[in-house]
């Protein structure tokens, strides 16, 4: 097992100690977990426990951050759960799970041999706050009707609602009263219990519900149990290898991996920067990417479900005082030892206790003061945080992430489509120069100083041209323009035609096109295209010297 940089000449007893008790507290915790989030994608309960034992030992092998916690997440398993209800005939929920995986993993594994790590960038942070809370509330809303004992179905509202009108039972009693009251205890756990009993809420609950469910037989009154687990029996082999099945489930694949990679990287940073000082908290991009097509090649060939890391388990992970990816290895093996011993008590576990869990830990995350901040900051951002929320609601998880990426995209080409060009002046006494509309400054008769304030590129470039003739319309008598190019990081092909557009149409006015500040790999693609073919003006080392031919200055 590949060891952390950091710890690999010097994991000694400390480190597998502290390792050891980490996982000791995560491992117990995590088989209601994965049992709820197989059962939320509706795929048998076992696979969600398989989906968090070899998985564990690939991304340790091949991952970076120490702590996170990869395995079944609530919302790719509300992705799964949408993305297996169009299965065709024949093909059962488990075997399109395996596809599922695979898919991801060598989809992962593509996106780190081209080295597309970048690929994060897709999701802006208005995407990712609607996505999260609208994969919440569909989380908890899926799992009302578990809760209930409700016949309902569906993982978005209008089918939900659809099921409830066409005569869909709407609660069972028995069934609600174990929910209800499993939904209470653990909102009291989390209040008055001290942090580590809060954190074992949970597992005290499920104890205590298995116990009660036998006593009373509750399955004799309508509650629906989990039922007998299969025996600990890894089935090792390869996914289906179905083309038609492949195909049919690859553009759900394609958003599973990229929300697996995103969110993933979103935990593995955050954590990293909590723990500074402690070792190796170093995250590598390129590194999460292979670790975790690591980890969903292996679930495909062992029984599991496509996987990520998870926020609740990585922290947990975290504050229990884990220090290096063996943690999970350690996870892995007592999750295996704790399935051997407990596998017959869980077949009393009531399945609406399971979504209790389900509820309260989704709705515990739910943040509302993004859409707030949001709105008061850029209301354009806003409504696509709603419109976002309200498709994975409405619509489907895969809808609102396309559409979400789409709409940054839209809002991006929005702002850069016009260049901002500001007018300079020079502060009075300096060689300092600032914008004409936000400092008082002076400017010299007959030269005009501006400042491009972004790279000139296709989405922009266009418009350089007309900005610039709209400052100079209000100062007819100018004789040269110079404009400050320190700003401008790259120009592309485009750009160099809208420089070339810029200056033919100000040599034609009589004005002299002059450069300053010029960066140096912006300057070696401009030699690179021979421009002093066309360019008749000159460059200049500061913005100063490009005004400085007269001291004829004058406020603006």
């Amino acid at each position: 097992m590949k060891l952390p940089f950091a710890y690999r000449h010097r994991y000694g007893r400390a480190l597998a100690q502290a390792d050891l008790l980490a996982a000791m507290v995560v491992a117990v915790l995590l088989i209601p977990q994965c049992l709820a989030y197989a059962m939320l994608a509706g795929l048998p309960p076992q696979i969600g426990l398989y989906a968090s034992l070899l998985p564990l030992l690939a991304y340790a092998a091949l991952g970076s951050s120490p702590v996170l916690g990869v395995g079944p997440v609530a919302v790719l398993a509300l992705m799964i759960a949408q993305a297996l209800g169009g299965l065709p005939a024949g093909v059962s929920a488990s075997d399109g799970a395996l596809v599922l995986a695979a898919e991801v993993g060598l989809i992962l594994a593509l996106a780190a041999a081209l080295r597309l790590d970048a690929l994060a960038s897709l999701l802006s942070v208005p995407v990712l706050h609607g996505f999260e809370t609208g994969a919440t509330l569909a989380i908890a809303m899926s799992q009302l009707p578990v809760l209930l004992g409700s016949t309902a179905k569906g993982f978005d509202l209008p089918t939900l609602l659809s099921s409830l009108l066409h005569g869909a039972r709407p609660w069972h009693g028995a069934t609600a009263l174990f929910g209800c009251l499993s939904v209470a205890l653990l909102l009291a756990g989390r209040r008055a219990l001290s942090p580590l009993l809060g954190r074992l809420a949970p597992l005290l609950l499920l104890l205590g519900a298995m116990a009660l469910a036998w006593w009373t037989q509750a399955q004799t009154h309508g509650v629906d149990l989990l039922g007998e687990l299969p025996a600990l029996d890894l089935p090792l082999g390869a996914p289906p290898l179905d083309a038609a099945l492949w195909v049919a489930l690859l553009p759900n694949a394609l958003l599973l991996a990229l929300m697996a990679y995103v969110s993933s990287l979103v935990v593995a940073e955050s954590l990293g920067r909590r723990r500074v000082g402690l070792g190796d908290a170093r995250v590598n991009p390129a590194a999460e990417l292979r670790g975790l097509a690591g980890a969903n090649i292996v679930a495909a060939f062992s029984g599991g479900m496509p996987v990520a890391g998870s926020f609740s388990r990585s922290v947990l992970t975290h504050e229990a005082g884990g220090r290096t990816r063996m943690t999970g290895v350690y996870i892995a093996a007592l999750m295996g030892l704790a399935l051997l011993l407990l596998a017959a008590p869980l077949a009393w576990l009531p399945k609406t206790v399971l979504a209790a869990t389900i509820l309260v830990a989704v709705l515990s995350g739910l943040r509302l003061q993004p859409f707030v901040e949001a709105w008061a900051y850029a209301r354009s951002e806003a409504l696509l945080m709603l419109a976002v929320t309200l498709i994975v609601l409405c619509w489907s998880v895969a809808a609102g992430l396309g559409l979400g990426v789409l709409g940054s995209i839209a809002l991006l080409l929005k702002r850069s489509a016009r260049p901002h060009v500001a007018l300079l002046g020079r502060v009075p006494g300096t060689e300092h120069y600032r914008n004409v509309e936000r400092y008082a400054v002076e400017c010299q008769a007959g030269v005009m100083g501006l400042r491009i304030d972004e790279s000139l590129l296709f989405t922009n470039a266009r418009s350089l041209a007309d900005v610039v003739q709209g400052h100079l319309n209000k100062f007819p008598d100018t004789k040269r323009v110079v404009i400050m190019m320190s700003p401008v990081n790259s120009i592309d092909f485009s750009g160099l035609e809208a420089l070339r557009e810029l200056h033919d149409s100000l040599k034609r006015q009589g004005v002299r096109l002059d450069l300053s500040e010029v960066k140096g790999p912006v300057l070696d693609l401009l030699k690179a295209s021979d421009w002093t073919r066309w360019f008749e003006g000159q460059l200049f080392l500061s913005h100063h010297q490009g005004m400085s031919f007269g001291e004829d200055w004058v406020s603006p």
